[in-house]
């Protein structure tokens, strides 16, 4: 399993103030909610991550702050003084685009069921997934709608469990593919370019994907998701198996450059990893015996965090043990590594050879440790 930047995006927004005249106000009114309710938002501009938070009075809220342009945002409403993560994780919760707009989020209850005015661009950006079939999250209540139709009994039977996921992944696919059509019609909307870089996915099939990129506008080229999609499109030759590694410097935990280079000589597994990520966490103990079964043969471990809390990340790498190279420059997805070499999932990792010349891609469990056994045991 790998986590995918959609479904954690919420994940990883670190603080930013803001600092410049405030162009737009998110005001919402659900019922008559006061404290301990409060209110949570992150989003996203430019590529510059901002967060804040209000507790509400007589059921209203407001946020403002300055936004380039469009921008994705997460919206989590505490009810009861659980705490912002409880609130994103099992909680009201709502994704949505907006611009430099005025925006009232109104309801009787939740966010959930709210209802969004003076919003042009809410407003096409509802429309956009009328079109492609809705959201991630709506397929995803879906298809947990579906599962718990069942009886207790076929709740249990792997045949029914198996026919809930396949209508599921199906889902998925149709969306996708109404996503493509969608950027080819729509070369000049901002959610043209959302459908093609959800739907190009991790790993993009550059000769389907780069011409229907091409034709989008040059705006939304400029755009900070435009200059992500294009590295993602990039990286698929520029990090393929025997191509060099693509060379970067980036700080330590100690705020030391640390540089692919440097390792020349070595055999380099290049790690994409987070705290946050159950999978990566998971395989760090087989990581642990293979650099120490190999780091006095010319083995090493460099592993790119992308938290964006350094507390955190300081501290998974201790609990786990982790004696290798770490570096990060704590942007989240926005690291400036990952973005070079098209991460949109973790794990992810990279195997170079003492020449700098990638060997390997997505390595993990018995498939890296054969293939390091087949480099240090000839």
């Amino acid at each position: 399993m790998k986590i995918i930047k959609l479904a954690v995006l919420a994940l990883l927004f670190p603080v930013l103030t803001w600092a410049q005249t405030p162009n737009f106000s998110l005001s919402g009114k659900i019922g008559t909610l006061n404290a301990p309710a409060k209110a949570y938002i992150d989003y996203m501009d430019n590529g510059v991550s901002h967060e804040d938070s209000t507790v509400l009075v007589n059921g209203t809220f407001r946020f403002t702050g300055h936004v380039s342009g469009i921008s994705y945002a997460r919206m989590a409403l505490d009810h009861t003084g659980g705490g912002k993560q409880r609130a994103v994780y099992t909680g009201d919760v709502i994704y949505f685009y907006f611009g430099k707009e005025q925006v009232l989020i109104s309801s009787k209850d939740s966010l959930d069921n709210a209802s969004f005015t003076g919003s042009k661009v809410y407003n096409e950006y509802a429309a956009y997934n009328k079109t492609i079939g809705g959201t991630i999250m709506a397929l995803t209540k879906a298809v947990n709608a579906d599962f718990n139709s069942g009886t207790p009994e076929q709740q249990k039977d792997p045949a029914y469990m198996k026919a809930v996921d396949t209508r599921y992944r199906n889902n998925i696919k149709a969306r996708e593919e109404k996503q493509f059509q969608f950027a080819k019609d729509h070369p000049n909307s901002f959610f043209g370019l959302v459908a093609l870089s959800e739907s190009a996915g991790a790993k993009v099939d550059v000769k389907k994907v780069e011409p229907v990129f091409n034709a989008l506008s040059k705006e939304l080229h400029a755009t900070d998701l435009g200059k992500e999609l294009a590295q993602r499109i990039a990286a698929n030759g520029i990090t393929a198996i025997g191509a060099k590694a693509p060379l970067f410097t980036q700080n330590d935990v100690l705020g030391k450059p640390v540089s692919l280079e440097s390792l020349k000589g070595k055999v380099v597994l290049v790690e994409f990893w987070a705290s946050w990520c159950s999978p990566c966490r998971a395989e760090n103990p087989n990581l642990v015996k293979e650099y120490n079964l190999y780091k006095d043969k010319g083995f090493q471990i460099l592993s790119v965090s992308l938290d964006n809390v350094k507390e955190n990340w300081l501290k998974a790498i201790e609990t786990d043990g982790l004696p290798w190279l770490h570096v990060s420059d704590l942007k989240g997805w926005n690291n400036e590594v990952g973005r070079l070499y098209g991460v949109r999932a973790v794990p992810a990792s990279f195997l170079v050879d003492r020449d700098g010349t990638i060997i390997g891609n997505g390595l993990r469990g018995e498939p890296l440790n054969k293939k390091l056994a087949e480099i240090f045991n000839n």
